[in-house]
């Protein structure tokens, strides 16, 4: 027998959905809340809970409530529909490797973990994480550490320097000829670099 219990207190919920409510707020005013109420009975109620008392302060913010598993069938079949997502650790871990592969490859997605309070340092790394498996074999896709940078670089405010390095990674895969073997190309890892460099120039 194996017991994990998950530990959920309404001051995490609400600092966790307070910062989506707030990203939420400044695009397009839709979040959608991941949840699992229906299966898990207290963890999730309270999350459900907390969630629908906070939108009460962000009343120009559309809030939606979402089982996790019918998320993974949105995300696939109606991505557009789908703007700031909020969930637990363990949710939101598989739903991010889900949009990843909606991205075109693991290789891709960018991440930052967030210290909210800046007591701490936050952490930028794509969401694959070192790729140990493949390290050292010049074959890992760059992009999604590349791309964390350009968020690390938005956190500290340099949003102009962000746009520059995202925009080059747009060029270079919209070019299509310099890409490593997860999206269909050839290149190697410090190809793949090399081409992001020029495409900054």
């Amino acid at each position: 027998m194996a017991v994990e219990v998950p530990v959920f207190t309404r001051r995490a919920i609400e600092r966790c959905a307070r910062y989506a409510f707030e990203r939420a707020r400044e695009r397009r005013g839709r979040l959608v809340s991941v949840t699992k109420s229906n299966a898990s009975r207290y963890a999730y109620v309270l999350w459900d809970e907390v969630v629908a008392g906070l939108a009460r302060a962000y009343p120009d913010v559309q809030v939606e409530r979402v089982h996790v598993d019918a998320m993974a069938a949105r995300m696939v079949l109606r991505p557009d529909t789908i703007d700031v997502v909020v969930g637990s650790n363990l949710f939101a871990d598989i739903l991010t490797d889900l949009g990843a592969a909606i991205q075109g490859s693991l290789g891709l997605a960018a991440s930052g973990n967030l210290s909210l309070d800046g007591r701490g340092p936050s952490m930028f790394e794509p969401v694959h994480g070192s790729a140990p498996d493949i390290a050292g074999q010049g074959r890992a896709n760059p992009i999604g550490a590349v791309w964390s940078a350009a968020l690390l670089l938005r956190h500290l405010g340099y949003e102009g320097e962000a746009g520059r390095v995202e925009r080059a990674i747009d060029a270079v895969c919209e070019d299509g000829r310099v890409l490593t073997g997860d999206l269909g190309g050839t290149a190697s890892t410090a190809e793949v670099g090399a081409a992001l460099v020029r495409a900054l120039g």
